[in-house]
């Protein structure tokens, strides 16, 4: 049994005529029950007050194009005065949908993964998407029924895949098998131009070896990044090959690999420094390694920019935290992640009740730039 309507309480405006305290009710939309003071109104509840389906609502609510405009405003002016909020669970069970998206990573960079979660957290948060991280290990055994499990169990509308692991073919088959939508974060083309943000790290090294040559340095090393990332090929062909268009070649014995950890970074630095003859200019792949070659100079007592130049790659916040300040690629890693998330919601909103697959012909592009800082000087 309905609860009884409440009295209208009657007030006397300034003109002395009497005046309705509760709103008028616009056309075709019923007055406000009592009982939403009481509880919380239901989508059974907008129905039957709109005079239209359960379905009807529903479809109102995840904005189908298959709704009248008329019926579409008489929905939504009855949710809006009785405060409706659709329920996450309920809304995706209607459409068989989770809300969700999942990040998968085996990746030691923590600030990199930092910086891609704040962009993907960005979207997600706009379009009424949650966020599931997974960390894993490539190299376990079980790895791929680890994600499986993962994306099944949380029936996942989507993940986003970085470095190393938007690399790898076989994850990528099984995402395919089991229709789960993805989005691969590459420094190459690897994919369908939907599935992708490219970032290409081969312009934003080759103009670390340009800077470095202008400069005046012909004694430089570089410290890779691990063999298996497809970024440590792309920017040691990109370093490498500006220097050479400049007459600058660099030794085998001072390309040396790190693992983009700081404390690599510090071991290939003492390795790379403390012999009579030292290079005067060292390339570190990414932040975390060149600050492990800040270490490794204080510790042998070689001044920074003084005595060696130090360059670095992604222009994370320690970069411009340091003393001196780090010269470095800026990888705009944030915006990555949100650009990989914004689109990944399209595909899922595109696939849905009344759309069409996205299609694009260009993947995401993004460019690295050199970002100068007190790091770099001339040779002595």
């Amino acid at each position: 049994m309905e609860p009884p309507r409440p009295r209208r309480r009657r007030a006397v405006a300034g003109d002395g005529r009497l005046a309705v305290a509760s709103a008028v009710p616009e056309a075709g939309v019923p007055d406000i029950p009592a009982w939403t003071l009481t509880r919380a109104p239901t989508i059974n509840d907008v129905a039957r007050l709109a005079k239209v389906s359960k379905k009807t609502v529903s479809r109102v609510i995840n904005q189908s194009p298959h709704v009248h405009d008329a019926t579409r405003a008489v929905v939504d002016a009855v949710v809006a005065r009785i405060g409706y909020v659709p329920s996450p669970q309920a809304r995706g069970l209607a459409i068989n949908r989770s809300f969700l998206l999942g990040l998968i990573y085996d990746n030691p960079n923590a600030q990199y993964i930092v910086n891609v979660q704040g962009g993907i957290l960005e979207a997600c948060h706009r379009e009424g998407f949650e966020l599931v991280v997974h960390p894993c290990r490539q190299v376990a055994p079980g790895f791929l029924a680890e994600v499986k499990t993962f994306v099944q169990r949380q029936n996942l509308d989507g993940v986003i895949l970085v470095p190393p692991l938007s690399e790898d073919a076989a994850l990528v088959a099984l995402l395919r098998a089991i229709g789960c939508r993805y989005m691969r974060l590459m420094s190459v083309p690897l994919d369908e131009p939907e599935a992708m943000v490219l970032h290409t790290d081969r312009t934003g090294a080759a103009e670390v070896g340009a800077h470095l040559a202008h400069l005046g340095h012909t004694k430089v090393a570089l410290i890779t990044g691990p063999q298996g990332y497809r970024s440590t090929h792309e920017r040691r062909e990109g370093f490498v090959g500006a220097l050479a268009q400049h007459g600058v070649t660099v030794p085998d014995s001072w390309i040396v690999e790190g693992l983009y950890t700081f404390e690599t970074g510090e071991a290939r630095g003492v390795e790379l420094l403390a012999g009579p003859d030292r290079p005067t200019a060292i390339f570190a792949s990414n932040d975390e390694m060149a600050a492990g070659v800040y270490k490794a100079a204080y510790r042998l007592g070689i001044s920074i920019p003084r005595d060696l130049t130090v360059v670095g790659f992604d222009d994370t916040p320690l970069a411009s935290r340091m003393c001196p300040a780090l010269s470095t690629v800026r990888l705009p890693i944030h915006d990555m992640g949100r650009l990989a998330a914004e689109r990944l919601i399209g595909r899922i909103n595109a696939g849905g009740e009344g759309g069409a697959k996205a299609k694009l012909s260009q993947p995401l592009t993004v460019t690295p730039r050199l970002v100068v800082r007190e790091s770099s000087a001339s040779p002595l």
